[in-house]
């Protein structure tokens, strides 16, 4: 009778796997004869045991000719089928891929070719595409970088027109600001408002 109490019955079906293992073993050993087992167990685990003198396949050809049957004609037809179909395929790509370069056009008949005339064009319209696509990106790269100049040179505009207004506006050093590394030019000297007399801020002359 099944063993209901899942935690019982993978209990039993390992202490039972390993007596029949040990068994197997010992025929092995004992009787010299060639052991092969192999149990699925109920979470669909795959546990084998195989005579250290032999291996699996050689005990199963033994196995088909003994009986006389046949376990891998099957298998290997199916797979020979398959390999058969993806051969096709990467036959008709690589043609394909010719066609497109506009070699092996003879094999083409009319419709075929007006096909391929409609599939080329399709694929320079989205090639077209693309390329229209990046060079706008360059472009509005472009003028972010031309309209940041331009806030940089009005900038430095209004600082000069506001020295030549205000005698107590020198030069300084800015440590060469946006506008070098805009520009690539050596470092610019910005107008900044500076006292050119020293008691200016105090409020008084000297004492």
């Amino acid at each position: 009778k099944r063993i209901e109490n899942q935690t019982n019955r993978q209990v039993t079906y390992s202490k039972r796997r390993n007596g029949l293992f040990k068994k197997a073993h010992e025929l092995t050993v004992l009787c010299d004869a060639k052991v092969s087992i192999i149990m699925v167990s109920s979470t669909q685990k795959l546990h084998d045991y195989i005579s250290p003198t032999a291996t699996t396949k050689q005990l199963v050809d033994q196995y088909q000719k003994a009986v006389g049957v046949d376990l891998w004609s099957s298998h290997y037809e199916k797979m020979q089928e398959q390999l058969k179909k993806l051969k096709d395929v990467n036959r008709n790509l690589r043609r394909e891929i010719r066609q497109r370069m506009g070699e092996s056009l003879n094999e083409l008949s009319y419709d075929e070719l007006g096909f391929l005339i409609e599939d080329v064009d399709n694929s320079l319209r989205s090639i077209r595409e693309r390329k229209f696509k990046v060079i706008g990106n360059q472009i509005e790269t472009h003028r972010k970088k031309f309209r940041n100049v331009e806030e940089i040179h009005r900038n430095l505009l209004l600082q000069l027109e506001a020295r030549q207004e205000d005698p107590h506006y020198g030069l300084v050093d800015n440590g060469g600001g946006d506008y070098n590394s805009v520009l690539g030019y050596p470092r610019v000297l910005a107008l900044r408002l500076q006292p050119t007399q020293p008691n200016l801020h105090s409020g008084g002359g000297s004492s």
